[in-house]
């Protein structure tokens, strides 16, 4: 009979264990220009960063600051750029966003590429990620 009692006093452990150990959304992502449009899953807590083309040579570059449709969700926590690996003249490099899943939900990333001088004209290029945080 204890034996019994204990195996039912110990089952909710064992059972939370075991889901804890079960594999779920990832802790971290690294994105490229092919998951543009994509919905991508990840941890709550977890960091997916995303790398884009970038050549600032030419006047264009990606906005540093992201547009984030749930900041509650989502938030940026850093932008860089990565010079190119060659010394070829006019050569492009690119640019890094790191964010953050903060909590359970569904926002959506955007970035634009453009001259940021040219007011009034379309991006060339845009990218959207749809980040799901489970």
């Amino acid at each position: 009979m204890k034996a019994k009692l204990a195996l039912a006093c110990l089952m909710p452990i064992i059972l939370s264990g075991l889901l804890a150990c079960s594999p779920g959304a990832p802790k971290e992502l690294s994105i490229d220009i092919a998951s543009a449009g994509k919905e991508v899953t990840l941890a709550a807590g977890g960091t997916v960063t995303v790398t884009l083309d970038s050549n600032p040579t030419t006047g264009y570059s990606w906005n540093e600051n992201a547009d984030i449709s749930d900041k509650a969700v989502a938030q940026q926590t850093g932008h860089r750029y990565q010079p190119p690996s060659t010394s070829a003249l006019g050569a492009g490099g690119k640019e890094i966003w790191t964010f953050k899943a903060v909590k359970t939900g569904t926002s959506t990333i955007t970035m634009a590429y453009s001259r940021p001088f040219e007011k009034g004209v379309a991006p060339v290029k845009t990218f959207s990620l749809s980040l799901a945080v489970k």
